[in-house]
């Protein structure tokens, strides 16, 4: 029992001995392989405030403009206004706020935001752009249609002229300029090291409030019912996602709709937003595959299958254009805009084939 017991000892020590020396010396025969440079940089994409990381290119403001239209404004608008899903990236800013490096408007507590009036490092935008978007094909961009995209930005938010190019030479001298540079401040220890001015201290100082604290706002004056909805129900004119949204003005001040009754005025709750399509919406085996097909393409990502999120919803689409699968087909491919409203669908790259069995299961009306 002893000397088999020893023995078990003495291999399990030459078994770790091996597994330690492998480890040392980073070989594990069969066990994966060194990962090729290429790969490394693949994935080695980010971009720091110092632009640290940021590739060699260059793109110009007209060159944005093009790639905008066709792969952002679908989601962004034609000019960053954004719309009913998605938050505006720019506006808010003044030229005074490009000479100060600071944005005015941000003291205003009752005035919108926008990504421009926020944020303070260029790199964020770039980096950001560079690795999630389009939203329907992340990482897509090349590196100068990047730099062009982010120089139409910056020229819609009046930072650089409309002859401008963007590059990683000049990028620099375009940070200095950003209409919140300023507003970042960096003593939150929460930089790795010291070249961004930062501090090891975090900022976590804050007390309970025990003397002369702010006490709850009351309401002393409504807006009349009679003119609550004079220009529409604002809640259904707003984007239903983000900070920005307006009242159910169909219904009197603080009218509760289950119950009708009368209840304190409280802040505006966020709408839900439009839950993706569910293979369950489609009934018969035919239109489920066509929904996976459409998810897979990305179709879901703006369109529901009985609720309208970017764009329309399939039903209402099937609605109005039963027993034309040949139309919709090609409108997939094509894309357009303004049949369905001001916010452009671009143009699909799935294939032929593809694009009939989606139209098909519309135009036959299988939608539900």
């Amino acid at each position: 029992m002893f000397s088999c017991r020893k023995a078990f000892l003495t291999l399990g020590l030459i078994a770790v001995t091996g597994y330690v020396s492998a480890q040392a010396t980073g070989m594990y025969p069969g066990i994966g392989r060194n990962a090729t440079p290429k790969e490394v940089a693949a994935w080695d994409i980010d971009v720091r405030p110092d632009f640290k990381g940021l590739p060699k290119g260059s793109g110009t403001v007209a060159k944005g403009q093009d790639v905008w239209e066709a792969k952002c404004a679908q989601c962004h608008g034609i000019f960053g206004e954004s719309n009913e899903v998605f938050n505006p990236l720019v506006g808010g800013t003044t030229a005074e706020d490009v000479k100060s490096g600071r944005v005015a408007k941000l003291k205003d507590p009752d005035g919108g935001r926008t990504t421009f009036m926020k944020v303070a490092s260029l790199s964020t935008v770039w980096d950001y752009i560079n690795r999630a978007m389009p939203w329907t094909a992340p990482k897509s961009l090349s590196t100068d249609e990047v730099y062009s995209v982010t120089a139409f930005l910056l020229n819609l938010a009046g930072v650089v002229p409309d002859n401008f190019t963007l590059s990683d030479k000049n990028i620099g001298e375009v940070q200095a300029r950003m209409p919140n540079r300023n507003g970042m401040q960096t003593r939150h220890a929460m930089w790795p090291g010291s070249e961004f001015g930062g501090t090891k201290r975090p900022d976590t100082a804050n007390v309970a409030c025990m003397k002369n604290c702010a006490t709850e706002p009351t309401v002393a004056s409504f807006l009349p019912d009679f003119a609550r909805d004079a220009h529409g129900n604002l809640q259904e004119q707003n984007r239903i996602v983000g900070p920005q949204r307006g009242a159910d003005t169909s219904k009197p001040e603080g009218k509760s709709a289950a119950t009708g009754t009368t209840t304190p005025v409280a802040v505006a709750q966020a709408t839900t937003a439009a839950k993706p399509a569910a293979a369950s919406d489609a009934a018969a085996p035919d239109g489920k595959a066509a929904l996976a097909l459409a998810t897979k393409s990305g179709c879901t990502v703006c369109h529901g299958v009985s609720n309208k999120i970017v764009g329309p919803a399939f039903s209402d689409v099937a609605k109005k254009y039963a027993g034309k699968p040949d139309y919709l087909a090609g409108k997939i491919k094509s894309g357009g805009s303004g049949l369905w409203g001001p916010i452009p669908m671009p143009p699909q790259t799935l294939s032929d084939a593809d694009a009939k069995t989606i139209a098909a299961w519309l135009a036959t009306g299988s939608v539900k």
